[in-house]
């Protein structure tokens, strides 16, 4: 079953301020198998990032490969996601339906902070 992808659009005015250092995402617990790109085999980490727009504020799990990542991306700096997209998900797990949303950047970029005048 294909999953639906959905691009999601970000304000020019929306400000995204990365709230963890990026993390190595573990595919099988078990194992420790570390989940990588279908189509390149690159390692994936997942970034937490508050994004801010329109006056609320919501934390994103954002899925970025390595060479998405920036140098010096660390908590508290400004990014801003690449093709960026929202895929649905829903499971059973010993009888419980959990849901929520899945995101995925191609790429974070640092945004560069207009030094106050």
């Amino acid at each position: 079953m294909a999953m639906t992808r959905i691009r999601v659009a970000l304000l020019p005015s929306a400000v995204c301020i990365a709230g963890t250092e990026p993390v190595l995402k573990i595919k099988d617990q078990q194992t420790g198998e570390v989940a990588t790109d279908r189509e390149t085999g690159e390692s994936l980490y997942t970034v937490t990032v508050m994004l801010m727009e329109d006056g609320r504020a919501e934390v994103l799990k954002i899925t970025v490969p390595e060479s998405g990542l920036p140098v010096g991306l660390k908590p508290g700096a400004m990014v801003r996601p690449v093709d960026l997209f929202a895929t649905p998900w829903a499971r059973v797990f010993n009888g419980q339906l959990s849901d929520g949303v899945a995101y995925r950047a191609a790429r974070l970029n640092l945004v560069a902070v207009e030094a106050a005048q």
